[in-house]
């Protein structure tokens, strides 16, 4: 890549907070070298509207010949989309002009760009809107522009749990024996939960962008992982960090993708989504939140308001066209192979007696939610939305109702 087109590629990720400079946007747009690209849609990303967001656009328009209106307030996800799904490479210096970009709006992401050997494509990295939560563990204060993880909630028995209706959607855990309910909608404020469960310390995040609730076991004692929400994204799925240690993890696989403890997989607890009446009738002895959390926290009912109806707000690519985007499948992966079953249809199914099997996976309906089998073991499952199963899980097999 040209050197002067490199000046011109620091120039523009440097001063976003203050002032950008019209003329190298406008000469990158003029260099026909469509790498940079990524660069000026990374800007875009932080600089949506005003005179420079429309000189950025047009500088996209020009690398890239494309047509996008520079006055609409998602071009950059538009983009970034097709940068995506045509794969163009990214230019070189590519880690250190984002994280520049990035260091300006959080300092702690410098060691998430500067790693040498993140292992993740950062072209499809992107800034979720949220600052990074640094609280330590059991401050649940309120933070400010992060989305707040929950310490050790308070909980409630079964019987305290009936401020919750019957029908209301819950995620399910059991850690040796001890069964839990975490209401979905207060997970959809905080994201993310810290708890102990049946002796063992757990951390449950939600990602609410690809629909995604898991549990990982996080150890004990003085090697346990504080796991909080980065504000970063990887496809519109929430990258997580470890307070402890500053290692970021995937957390639709539970990996260490950058930092001290790179490599590390977290071990995975499965959860069964259901509702409320129908956990606790299956797990008469289980907890549930309280309805404050133990913060004093007055939960607003719906706090996504429809949100997600229509497929993913961050760039992710293309989307593979065997089911819409926005549909949730309970997800199955069992060494190389991964399964997907469209959750309305599988219960459907399941209810009108019918069998749902497919490549030596079956589905179960067990009182409280949907449960896989590989024989007669039951084994690892979470729901999440196509676009993000399918994205994460490239070659997986689809049930549809026809197959039986």
């Amino acid at each position: 890549m040209d050197d002067a087109l490199l000046d011109d590629l620091r120039r523009i990720s440097t001063p976003v907070a203050d002032f950008l400079d019209a003329d190298a946007v406008a000469r990158v747009g003029e260099s026909g070298d469509p790498r940079a690209a990524w660069v000026v849609a990374d800007v875009l990303r932080f600089v949506q509207v005003g005179p420079s967001a429309v000189a950025l656009v047009d500088a996209l328009n020009e690398l890239l010949e494309l047509e996008l209106d520079p006055f609409a307030p998602l071009a950059w996800v538009e983009v970034t989309d097709r940068l995506i799904a045509w794969d163009v490479p990214a230019p070189d210096g590519f880690a250190d002009l984002k994280g520049h970009l990035y260091e300006q709006t959080s300092a702690t992401w410098g060691a998430f760009f500067g790693d040498p050997d993140v292992d993740v494509d950062l072209r499809v990295v992107s800034w979720g809107g949220v600052l990074p939560d640094l609280r330590e563990l059991d401050d649940n204060a309120p933070c400010n522009g992060c989305i707040p993880s929950l310490d050790h909630p308070a909980v409630t028995d079964a019987v305290g749990g009936d401020w919750l209706q019957d029908q209301r959607i819950v995620f399910g855990v059991v850690v040796r024996g001890e069964a839990r309910a975490y209401p979905r909608f207060m997970m959809e404020t905080h994201e993310l939960v810290n708890d102990t469960l049946g002796g063992r310390e757990i951390a449950l995040p939600y990602c609410t962008l690809c629909g995604a609730a898991q549990a990982f076991f996080v150890g004990q004692g003085e090697d346990r992982r504080v796991l909080r929400t980065s504000g970063l994204l990887q496809r519109s799925n929430k990258i997580m960090v470890d307070l402890t240690t500053g290692t970021y993890y995937d957390t639709f696989a539970g990996t260490a993708i950058a930092g001290p403890n790179q490599g590390e997989v977290l071990e995975q607890i499965p959860v069964i989504t259901s509702t409320w009446g129908a956990w606790k009738e299956a797990h008469p002895d289980t907890t549930i939140l309280a309805e404050d959390g133990g913060i004093g926290f007055d939960y607003p009912e719906d706090p996504l308001q429809g949100r997600n109806l229509n497929g993913p707000i961050f760039p992710v690519g293309r989307v593979d066209a065997r089911v819409s985007a926005e549909v949730l499948v309970l997800g199955v992966r069992i060494g190389d192979r991964s399964v997907a079953f469209p959750v309305r249809e599988t219960r459907d199914a399941l209810e009108a007696g019918d069998s749902v099997a497919v490549d030596g996976v079956e589905i179960r309906l067990e009182g409280s939610g949907l449960v896989a089998y590989d024989g007669d073991e039951s084994v690892l499952s979470h729901e999440a939305f196509w676009f993000a199963w399918s994205q994460f899980n490239p070659d997986t097999a689809v049930w549809f109702p026809d197959e039986g």
